[in-house]
């Protein structure tokens, strides 16, 4: 303890010495960004990130540091795209913070250790906490030319210095994230046995990096399961943690209780809306799921051809040429019956309830195709801060579209955006109060099972246990659906009244896309010039 805080007042010492008048500079604030950015990657330990509680203390006095600086820069006389910038700078740091001082995934989730990524998220990053050197196979063309065999080798060579790390960094108690953690590195363990069946015709060198990574992971596997039985703690941060960080790290200007109020009331609301959708419907056919695979491509193919034109000739947002085929590209492949999991389910009787929210892939294309001039929002934030934003407009879309008259030649479809909605509300709640430890994971599964309508999740569904995991390893992640949808209708008052005659939902889309795929709050105070209810980012932290 002692020398944590020795190093602590170094850092302090250094970074507020000379020269400790504070800065106007827009590039001041670029420079360190680009400069924790760096920092921000872990030095390496056996050729893999160290997560070393000795060197997780040497980095947290760094970043101390870092925020010091960072309080010299006054930002208040710049334009207010770059007090935004200054804004997400302060986040980022928070966002650091908040892992070294409360979510620490390197010691509490075994989860974090998981290498092998065979999918591309639809997200801007990797949802929840990812470790530093994870092997993206999916970007990988096979069969492998030598060149990226060479690389994908020294890839996984990693992973088996990084599990032995992990063994000593593990130290939590956290039963419920190491028990679902287990069974996260299970799945490496079968991707690697398909990789390696992928890459057969293979040099050796990539042959025998698999087969070593595979038994590292079983090795680890092993370790983890005999520890089982010691794990009796909570896993959730918290009332209190989980309050600074939805306030200082996603920037959403409510509380734990405050979220809580919201997803009841929207679950509520679903609720209500899906059985006032029947009544309506009442003696009109109901939805017929896909039977084959070649109607629900036709389906498919016909809804975002549907929908492109719909949005392009209702004038809802400016259609690049290139989104068209972002959205076709990820056309959602037909399931057989007794596989389909809740959006399987939903896509096989309404395509459209579910491509409403791949709006992911819009802002996949606006981020390669139109980057955002601003250094600081160019690439995905980390520590998943895009998340009120990316999933809530990918959430708010899905209703958007049903106020707007997409399914008026289709009234039955309207009910299955209630239900997704009902979905998410249950989930959302279920997070909360496995963060606030009121409920251990099978008690969110159970909850979120009992208030999804129709019977649509239940119990066996992998899905199930991969969300309530995800929230409970990502504090706010499972509430950010229902919350983001609620700032960005909130956004849509404000700015409309704001604009009066002049405000069109074409503007608003094209402001609101333009601002970056960054914490609504922030872009609420770019397209409005007014900061108020932007989260504080300054509440003091909870020791």
């Amino acid at each position: 303890m002692k020398t944590l805080i020795g190093i602590l007042l170094m850092a302090n010492t250094i970074s507020l010495g000379a020269g400790a008048s504070p800065s106007a500079s827009y590039q001041d604030l670029t420079a360190l960004f680009a400069e924790w950015q760096a920092f921000e990657r872990p030095p390496l330990r056996d050729g893999a990130p160290d997560y070393t509680a000795a060197t997780a203390a040497t980095r947290f006095a760094t970043l101390k540091a870092f925020q010091a600086r960072l309080t010299r820069i006054d930002p208040h006389s710049w334009p207010v795209d770059q007090q935004v910038d200054f804004a997400l700078v302060r986040a980022e740091l928070n966002g650091m913070e908040f892992d070294f001082r409360v979510l620490k995934p390197w010691e509490r989730d075994p989860a974090y250790y998981k290498s092998i990524w065979t999918e591309k998220s639809d997200t801007p990053a990797h949802e929840g906490p990812t470790h530093h050197d994870v092997v993206e196979l999916w970007m990988y063309s096979f069969p492998l030319s030598h060149a990226d065999e060479r690389k994908l080798a020294k890839q996984i060579d990693n992973i088996a210095p990084l599990l032995r790390q992990a063994r000593l960094n593990l130290t939590g108690n956290a039963r419920d994230l190491w028990i679902t953690g287990t069974g996260t590195m299970k799945t490496q363990v079968a991707d690697l046995d398909a990789l390696a069946t992928t890459a057969s015709k293979s040099g050796p060198e990539l042959k025998k990096s698999i087969s070593a990574a595979k038994q590292a992971t079983q090795d680890f596997i092993g370790w983890l399961e005999s520890q089982a039985p010691s794990k009796t703690g909570p896993s959730g941060v918290g009332k209190e943690h989980y309050t600074w960080a939805l306030q200082n790290v996603f920037l959403v200007p409510m509380s734990w209780d405050e979220e809580v109020t919201l997803l009841k009331r929207e679950l509520a609301r679903a609720h209500a809306s899906l059985r006032l959708e029947e009544e309506r419907n009442r003696g009109l056919p109901e939805l017929v799921p896909d039977a084959n695979a070649e109607v629900h491509r036709q389906r498919g193919e016909a809804a975002v051809s549907k929908y492109m034109a719909w949005l392009r000739d209702k004038d809802i947002l400016t259609i690049a040429e290139y989104l068209d085929p972002a959205m076709r590209a990820h056309i959602d492949p037909y399931v057989a019956p007794e596989q389909r999991n809740f959006f399987s389910i939903v896509s096989h009787h309404e395509p459209m309830a579910l491509y409403a929210h791949f709006y992911h892939w819009f802002d996949h294309a606006w981020m390669v195709n139109a980057p955002n001039p601003s250094p600081i929002r160019r690439g995905a934030l980390d520590f998943n801060i895009w998340d009120n934003r990316a999933e809530g407009m990918a959430t708010a879309m899905e209703e958007l579209i049903l106020h707007m008259g997409y399914y008026d030649d289709n009234p039955r479809a309207r009910e299955v955006v209630w239900i997704m909605l009902a979905q998410r509300c249950a989930r959302g709640l279920a997070s909360l109060y496995s963060q606030a430890n009121e409920f251990d994971i099978q008690q969110a599964k159970a909850f979120q099972v009992e208030w999804t309508p129709r019977g649509w999740m239940h119990p066996e569904l992998d899905l199930l246990g991969f969300e309530q995991q995800l929230y409970l390893r990502q504090p706010t992640y499972g509430t950010s659906y229902v919350t983001g949808k609620a700032m960005i209708e909130e956004l849509i008052r404000v700015r409309s009244h704001q604009l009066g005659k002049d405000f069109t939902m074409r503007r608003f889309f094209d402001e609101f896309n333009g601002a970056g795929v960054i914490p609504v709050s922030l872009i609420r105070w770019q397209l409005t010039g007014r900061r108020a209810d932007v989260a504080s980012a300054e509440t003091p932290a909870t020791q």
